[in-house]
């Protein structure tokens, strides 16, 4: 399946955006613009596919789900530092996508310094968190303490064990229901993914790591669909 409806009118996709009926609004995290460029700055070359991919996976979200409006999460930027010309045209480019099809909130996350600069070029203001749709959403470096509350920032992955090269890695959605926090999966497809394990020192957002984590849901993202993992206790139980 596509989607899964985690709480009613909440529903989590393989477009790894979250979509609220309200609106309809659709939320995604961490885009990390600008990668290539930052990288290069280190004397790292790759090739320039970030924007690319992120600029289609958007058109699909915009067609799929018509959203009203579209969340972005934090970490809009890569680097840290004021951004060159060039990571600053990135910014623009999607932001000018999403916003000729839609309303477009920004929250700034722990990456976005300078980010407001850019954005002031085309009308728009970062805000430290928004509250939409009965959820606050924020970044996640940061945690309001308000629940429920929507997050990206940990860039969530788990390993599914197997006999076969070691397992299989996949990025994930983060739903801990009771303690009220949803973690989003990286939009960025050069994320490597934070492994999440039982070991509370691998968890960064403040959010989940203040929850019982070991019985958040994980809803991991794929080519095929959304997967239900079950409880993160219990992945180490799965074999593919």
């Amino acid at each position: 399946m596509r989607s899964y409806e985690i709480l009613p009118g909440v529903k989590v996709t393989n477009d790894r955006c979250l979509i609220l009926d309200d609106g309809p609004t659709a939320v995604v995290g961490d885009l990390h613009l600008g990668y290539e460029s930052a990288l290069e700055e280190e004397g790292m070359y790759i090739p320039r596919m970030n924007t690319g991919s992120i600029r289609d996976a958007m058109n699909n979200i915009l067609s799929e789900y018509e959203p009203r409006r579209v969340v972005l999460l934090g970490d809009i930027k890569h680097d840290f530092k004021r951004s060159k010309r060039e990571a600053k045209e990135e910014v623009k480019t999607i932001i000018g996508l999403l916003t000729e099809a839609s309303d477009v909130v920004v929250v700034k996350g722990n990456h976005d310094n300078f980010l407001q600069n850019i954005l002031s070029e085309v009308g728009l203001t970062a805000f430290d968190y928004v509250d939409m749709g009965g959820f606050r959403m924020e970044h996640g470096h940061v945690d309001s303490k308000v629940r429920p509350v929507i997050i990206g920032h940990e860039h969530p992955s788990v390993r599914i064990p197997g006999a076969m090269s070691g397992g299989m890695k996949m990025h994930c959605f983060v739903h801990q229901k009771e303690d009220g926090v949803i973690v989003l999966p990286p939009f960025s497809p050069f994320s490597a993914g934070n492994d999440l394990s039982l070991d509370g020192k691998c968890i960064m957002a403040p959010a989940l790591g203040g929850s019982v984590y070991s019985e958040a849901d994980i809803y991991g993202v794929s080519e095929v669909g959304i997967i239900r993992l079950g409880k993160l206790k219990d992945i180490t139980d799965i074999t593919v």
